[in-house]
């Protein structure tokens, strides 16, 4: 690479290194989510997320649900989730992300995250259509994000056909279920059931059923189809990068008069 070309790019790897190691505790994070299955596939409603200690538990295989995750999985909403996890993390970062995804479709968000104290990534959102199937995570241990060093640990966390749970706590009806045409999505009929993976049971009960965005299911997964991705990157902070471009410019001015000097040298008679 030429002298002179290489100095923006030089500066611009300075100022992204940089930037996120400004601040030791605290991390801007572009959180961005992709449904990743086919056309006519499954959708997701809006993901819920938090950032924690790693002490709030939403749910547990083969347990029955609480009225945290069935909040989520039964309707999306996830009020109940989301004032679970603050109650118990009160320090905790949360949020929902996107609307409605449907298959191809991607949303993003950015959180201002304690990296130290609240290093633990937690999700969940509906899957659609259906009563009251879902993704997230069983063990709020599961994803750690960042490192104690405050980084980044993981880049993204890829959902698969086979991580698609059943609540149990309501029977698959398509006549009762979210995001099908004609149905009441509040006429349930309890299940009494415990949470368990189900993607087969899915398909199952609503291939054909003409979807509320206006195509009919046709979903053909397999346990290792991947349905679902969650990337995270660093965004490096506004105040960051205000301080640190006074010293990157006087970099690159030092390097140019450099340069200007020995060509003038170069130049000059001897």
């Amino acid at each position: 690479m030429h002298e002179r070309l290489s100095i923006p790019f030089r500066l611009a790897a300075g100022t992204a290194a940089l930037a996120f190691c400004a601040s030791a505790g605290a991390a801007q994070i572009k959180v961005t989510i992709e449904n990743r299955v086919p056309t006519s596939g499954i959708s997701f409603a809006p993901l819920h997320v938090g950032f924690g200690s790693g002490s709030f538990d939403s749910f547990n295989i083969g347990q029955a649900a609480g009225a945290e995750i069935i909040s989520v999985a039964e309707l999306g909403g996830g009020s109940e989730w989301q004032a679970a996890f603050a109650a118990a993390e009160p320090n905790a970062t949360r949020g929902t992300i996107g609307g409605a995804l449907l298959p191809g479709a991607s949303s993003s968000a950015t959180f201002m995250i304690d990296a130290t104290s609240n290093p633990f990534f937690t999700f969940a959102a509906m899957v659609l259509p259906s009563n009251d199937h879902f993704i997230g995570n069983d063990s709020p241990m599961q994803y750690r994000l960042f490192n104690a060093a405050g980084q980044l640990a993981i880049t993204s966390i890829v959902q698969y056909a086979g991580d698609i749970w059943d609540a149990g706590s309501e029977v698959s009806d398509p006549k009762a279920a979210a995001f099908v045409v004609g149905s009441v999505a509040t006429n349930r009929t309890a299940e009494n059931g415990v949470v368990r993976f189900d993607f087969a049971g899915l398909e199952s009960a609503f291939n054909g059923q003409t979807t509320a965005a206006g195509y009919m299911l046709n979903s053909a997964l397999s346990a290792g189809s991947e349905i679902y991705r969650i990337s995270f990157q660093a965004v490096p902070e506004p105040e960051s990068l205000a301080l640190m471009l006074p010293g990157l410019l006087a970099i690159g001015w030092v390097g140019h008069r450099r340069r200007k000097q020995s060509a003038d040298s170069a130049l000059s008679p001897v």
